[in-house]
This record gives structure tokens, C-alpha cells and sequence, in this order.
């Protein structure tokens, strides 16, 4: 089994994320700003306080992936629908 990994306080805008794993991971109170996610492993990730503005996320593994308390998966499963029915 994997640790979890947290990150806490941090500035790490403009950063790109590529071929990793960020699996169980928790980000609290950070700045991701203008960040790329690209082949990441966000499974059961949770992201609090943090600004993510025009960040980009590709080709990654978000099953489970909490933001800021909402499961990212189903609401993009929900819109996905919504738009389907239209």
C-alpha cells in the first residue's frame, strides 16, 4: 500500500504534473494556479482551500478525486448525462 501524501500551505502554481502518481493525496490551503495535470493517478485525491484556477487536467485517473467535498468522477458523469439528454 502507497502512503498518503499530504501537501499543506504551499505555492506550486504553473507547475506540471506528468507520468505520476498522486494517488490518496491531500492538498490543503495551495495555490495550483495555471497547473497541468497530464497522466496523473488522482485516485481518491482530495483538494481543500486550494486555488485552481485555468488548471488543466488530462488523461488522468480521478476515481474518487474529492474537491473541495464534492466526488469530481459523478459530477462529470451527471453533466456528461445532462448534456446527452439535450
Amino acid at each position: 500500500m502507497s502512503e498518503t501524501k499530504r501537501v499543506d500551505h504551499k505555492r506550486i502554481d504553473d507547475s506540471v504534473f506528468h507520468d505520476c502518481s498522486m494517488a490518496r493525496s491531500t492538498f490543503d490551503d495551495v495555490n495550483l494556479a495555471g497547473s497541468v495535470f497530464s497522466n496523473v493517478n488522482l485516485q481518491g485525491a482530495k483538494f481543500s482551500d486550494v486555488n485552481m484556477k485555468d488548471v488543466t487536467i488530462d488523461d488522468a485517473n480521478i476515481e474518487g478525486l474529492m474537491i473541495f467535498g464534492h466526488n469530481i468522477q459523478a459530477l462529470i458523469k451527471a453533466e456528461i448525462a445532462r448534456k446527452d439528454s439535450n
